[in-house]
């Protein structure tokens, strides 16, 4: 006994001898009113200094482990609800064991089978990986966020660690209700939730708008963002995608689709800027178009305002709910995690002040609130205007590296045809002979992975031909090296 103890990582060492003994009397291995050995006799057994034991020992008795009897020595408390053998129950009986596996209901069946990071490929050490869309780490200003998160502790420091409201932290409210009306939006009969990232605020409105009778309508671009997909389907939706153009979503198509199809839809969602995975941006014109198609139609549209931060030129172009002015069919669903920091999960949603009323209680149902750290170091980072000086540095950045992806996939990818107006990504279509599943099993031997298209895709079978290109977290180097490994193993296809 005793001989299986090693110390691990940087951890106190007190705190794991106390948690080894604990696991020992749960385990049954300790018995009730069992003596323990000395505090001396135990650290010559653990190679471990007496006075950690004592402070292990006295940790023990602090959660129950453990009593003393004076002049005797140390004891082993009896304990309830634990194993007392490894096999089986506290009556000896045969362990308890459920097929979990055929528990799982339809919803938790297709999370699985939707589920793109589990079904995707791992990128091994070595391997140049263009399947991430997520902002170089490399640019986060630690400083900044350091001195942000010291500066909040220290003016609400004990109000930041305790519950906090299911809205949100209201001085990030404030601050991003007029965020968004220097996009030149109208916030008059509007409020806004925040939630832990885009996902759970696109989850919580689905949620909201999913009917109660009947399987859900959505319509939207084909292709779009997989969580999106993955969600509508999750949240019962029957998906109608209308096909991307040029400048943005089919707006023909789009009106056919409304007209054979009156009344059929519970909502529609777009995502007009950097569209994933295309990266096209859609136009004026077709914004203006889509507004009076839905305003028309009293279809509610949930626009994903994703990476409308990374415009590298041309001019500001204004978001959806901007072009409804005072009207309230747009629910904006913003984040600033493809531009910021991930790792802060904060989003928010903006939209009609009833509307986000119930989406407060369904937020609160099911996750109180949003973490208040995470928000007060996010609103200190912004209030310390830091955001400006750190989203120039991220555009320059970017834009030369999409400016050499670019030109990379033109030098040696000239047969594919490429979209994305900014962004963090570029998407390339190539010609119909070329499977792009069967060309990432050829570039992974190579050490060159990338995202097929077809996923974003809504029926089986489109897209086979596409692929996403992510370049954000990519060196230079790898960035030509690894264009120019899939611009070889793609001329084979060609040929063949």
């Amino acid at each position: 006994m005793f001989q299986d103890f090693k110390l691990v990582g940087d951890r106190p060492v007190a705190l794991q001898v106390k948690e080894y003994i604990k696991r020992l009397i749960i385990k049954g291995v300790l018995q009730a009113d069992q003596k323990l050995p000395s505090t001396r006799e135990m650290s010559s057994l653990l190679k471990v200094s007496r006075n950690t034991v004592i402070a292990a020992y006295e940790g023990l008795e602090d959660d129950g482990f453990r009593y003393a009897i004076p002049g005797k020595g140390s004891y082993v408390a009896a304990t309830e609800g634990h194993l007392t053998t490894d096999a089986g129950g506290a009556d000896g009986s045969a362990a308890w064991q459920i097929d979990w596996k055929a528990r799982m209901n339809e919803y938790a069946v297709s999370a699985v089978e939707l589920d793109m990071m589990k079904q995707g490929i791992r990128a091994n050490k070595g391997v140049i990986s263009f399947t991430s869309i997520a902002p170089d780490e490399g640019l986060f200003d630690l400083g900044d966020v350091r001195r942000a998160f010291m500066d909040r502790m220290a003016i609400e420091g004990q109000v930041l660690l305790n519950y906090g409201y299911a809205k949100g932290y209201k001085p990030l409210i404030d601050y991003l209700i007029r965020y968004m009306e220097n996009k030149g939006i109208d916030t008059s009969g509007k409020d806004m939730l925040i939630t832990s990232g885009f996902t759970e605020g696109f989850d919580i409105v689905l949620s909201a708008l999913r009917p109660s009778a009947r399987r859900g309508a959505a319509i939207c671009e084909n292709p779009t963002h997989h969580t999106a997909i993955k969600n509508l389907k999750l949240q019962g939706f029957e998906i109608t995608g209308i096909p991307m153009e040029r400048d943005g979503i089919d707006v023909n198509r789009l009106e056919k689709v409304l007209q054979k199809q009156t009344n059929s839809f519970d909502l529609a969602y777009l995502t007009p800027s950097y569209h994933n995975p295309t990266g096209i941006v859609m136009s004026p014109a077709k914004r203006s178009a889509v507004i009076k198609l839905m305003t028309r139609y009293q279809i509610p549209v949930i626009e994903d305002g994703f990476n409308e931060e990374l415009r590298y030129s041309g001019a500001h172009v204004a978001p959806l709910i901007a072009t409804a002015g005072q009207g309230n069919g747009v629910i904006y669903i913003g984040s600033l995690s493809k531009v910021l920091f991930p790792g802060l999960r904060v989003g928010w949603v903006l939209g009609d002040r009833a509307l986000i009323n119930h989406l407060e209680s369904i937020k609160r149902a099911r996750a109180i609130h949003t973490s208040t750290i995470d928000q007060s170091i996010l609103y200190q980072y912004l209030l310390n205007g830091n955001f400006d000086k750190y989203i120039k540095k991220a555009r320059m950045e970017y834009k030369r590296k999409y400016e050499l992806t670019k030109a990379c996939c033109e030098a040696h990818l000239p047969e594919a045809q490429l979209s994305g107006d900014g962004g963090l990504h570029l998407f390339l279509t190539f010609p119909a002979s070329v499977d792009t599943r069967r060309l990432l099993e050829a570039c992974t031997e190579q050490g060159v992975i990338f995202t097929p298209g077809d996923k974003f895709f809504l029926q089986e079978g489109e897209g086979t031909n596409t692929l996403r290109l992510g370049f954000s977290r990519v060196t230079d180097e790898n960035i030509e090296r690894g264009i120019r490994i899939i611009g070889q193993e793609a001329r084979s296809f060609l040929q063949a």
